[in-house]
């Protein structure tokens, strides 16, 4: 059975992001999106419009020296424009360690990512870690 979409969607966008390539995440995108990123830290907060988003994800690899790894762990989809796309996030900043466990909560419209609400297992150890 072929796969979903939306969760084919998803999985491109976790492999772009894992290469760094922006153009493709941007392209995925529509221009208004959201990214609802939990936490009371600097990395924390709502992050709206494509090019808000980008920079957000740009400052992720630079505030951790390219550490950081987003590594797809399964996906599921409702078939009406939700798909969670669950990962362990790992990275390295100031001496610090962060491994995680979290998800992503996508709507698609069309074919574009409408917002992105992410979920973290230890909300305080990633607010330690990014602050």
């Amino acid at each position: 059975m072929a796969e979903h979409p939306h969760a084919a969607l998803v999985r491109k966008g976790f492999e772009a992001f894992s290469r760094g390539d922006m153009d493709t995440l941007r392209e995925m995108m529509a221009g208004d999106a959201t990214h609802h990123v939990p936490g009371n830290h600097p990395l924390s907060g709502d992050f709206k419009g494509v090019d808000s988003i980008i920079e957000m994800y740009e400052r992720l690899g630079a505030e951790t020296n390219g550490t950081m790894r987003a590594e797809l762990i399964g996906i599921c989809v409702d078939g009406r424009g939700h798909v969670v796309g669950m990962n362990r996030f790992t990275a390295e900043r100031n001496g610090k360690t962060l491994d995680d466990t979290g998800c992503i909560i996508f709507r698609i419209v069309g074919d574009k990512v409408t917002d992105l609400d992410e979920c973290v297992e230890d909300i305080d150890k990633n607010n330690e870690f990014w602050s």
